[in-house]
This record gives structure tokens, sequence and C-alpha cells, in this order.
């Protein structure tokens, strides 16, 4: 038997690392797409505004996704004010079109996208829109296929039914869904 002292605390899970490379290549890795990913992608944009940036690497590997409204308000920085970023297709055919807000500032700087098949969701999202609309290089494995949006029913017990209510598309309707998105360049990468 061992005795162990625990101190119970929050656990910071890191959102995103940024680091300057050789020439003038910004490297973003976005680990999730959480409630503070945008604050958290503006304030790492803010310490770094003072550098010049030739090209940007967004690393979405591993990243299993998380809030649709982060993923969009990321994309406002890529993307021009008033382009979709993704559309959410119900069985109905009724269509909710999410389009970019932001400054669009890093839109005319060469990105590329390092992705696997732990990329998911809201990264697929983010890769997809920017590939559409600025021909953002896609570079790994085939991505998850998560394209899909659930909502919580609750039944007359008390417990909650999971439903699928409606797809993910890209701004070019392509289904996002089992599918996922094929790099343009596929490589193994590793660590």
């Amino acid at each position: 038997p061992r005795d162990f002292s625990v101190v119970r605390e929050k656990i910071q899970i890191p959102v995103i690392d940024v680091n300057m490379l050789e020439d003038d290549v910004l490297y973003i890795q976005l680990h999730n797409f959480s409630g503070t990913a945008p604050s958290a992608f503006a304030k790492a944009m803010v310490e770094n505004s003072s550098k010049p940036v030739r090209g940007i690497v967004l690393d979405l590997r591993n990243n299993p996704g998380g809030f649709l409204d982060a993923a969009v308000k990321l994309a406002g920085w890529f993307l021009d004010k008033g382009e979709v970023v993704a559309i959410q297709r119900f069985s109905s055919g009724e269509d909710r079109v999410y389009k970019a807000e932001g400054n669009g500032v890093l839109k005319d700087i060469p990105v590329v996208i390092l992705v696997n098949e732990g990329s998911a969701s809201a990264s697929e999202i983010l890769a997809g829109a920017l590939r559409v609309h600025n021909d953002s290089q896609l570079v790994g494995k085939q991505t998850f296929g998560k394209g899909t949006v659930q909502q919580l029913e609750p039944l007359s017990d008390g417990s909650t039914l999971k439903v699928t209510i409606a797809n993910w598309l890209l701004p070019d309707e392509t289904l996002i869904e089992e599918k996922g998105l094929t790099p343009n360049f596929v490589v193994d990468l590793s660590e």
C-alpha cells in the first residue's frame, strides 16, 4: 500500500499552440473547438501580429471538433465576411447557412492544413471551408467524417434519446458524413 496526496483543481486543457517557423511561416496547432478557442486564437494572433507572416500551417490533426460557433468564428479570420462556412441541411430539405463574420485579416496568406483520421466535425468544417474558398491545401490522411447534427430528446422516464436531425455540408454542398475530407496530398505524418 502507498499513501498519495491529491490536490483537486481544474484541469486546463490546452486549446492552441503557436510557433513561428523558418521563412516566416506561422505554425498554429488547434487542439479543439472549445468555447475558449476563438479568444485563444485571437490572443495568439495579436501576440504574433508584429512579425511578418508569409504562410500558415494550421494543424488540425487529432482535433475532434467541438462547437460549430467556434469554427465559424475562426473561419472569419481567413474568409471574407458573409462567405459560407457550413450548411446545416435538415431531412425536410431546409437549410441553415452559417457565414463568416470576422475581419478576414488572414485571407490573403497561404494556408496549408494538416489533417488525419482524428480530425473530425468542426475541424472538417473549417478545413473544408478554407479549401473551398481559399484553395487551402490539405496534407495528411483522410479525416474522420463526422458530419451530423444531434439533438437530445427527453423521454417520459427521465432518460434522453440522442437523435440525428441534420447533416453538415461544406460551402460547395459536399457532404462530410462518413466520407470525411480527402487531403490534396496524402502523407503519413509523424510527430
